[in-house]
């Protein structure tokens, strides 16, 4: 259990690293990026082992990417979003 939390710690910072070298011009900054993206695997990590039960660490970690990406792209911006001089 321990090794899966960490695990999937590792996965949502290392996808988390690679959004924002990716899109560094549609996410906010990254110290709200990195945290979200190991809150996210931490999260997706503990449901989904609590679905299937121990034993089944692949699918856990799994989990963990799914829920982490999700949570990612929430935090994407729209391309070329302007906002008014008035708003």
């Amino acid at each position: 259990m321990v090794l899966e939390a960490l695990g999937s710690a590792v996965i949502g910072l290392a996808l988390a690293w690679v959004a924002t070298r990716l899109l560094p011009h549609r996410l906010p900054a990254r110290t709200l990026v990195l945290p979200t993206g190991v809150v996210g695997a931490l999260f997706g990590a503990f449901v989904t082992h609590s679905a299937l039960g121990a034993g089944h660490t692949p699918l856990t970690l799994l989990g963990a990417l799914a829920v982490a990406a999700a949570l990612l792209s929430l935090l994407i911006r729209p391309a070329g979003l302007r906002r008014s001089a008035t708003a």
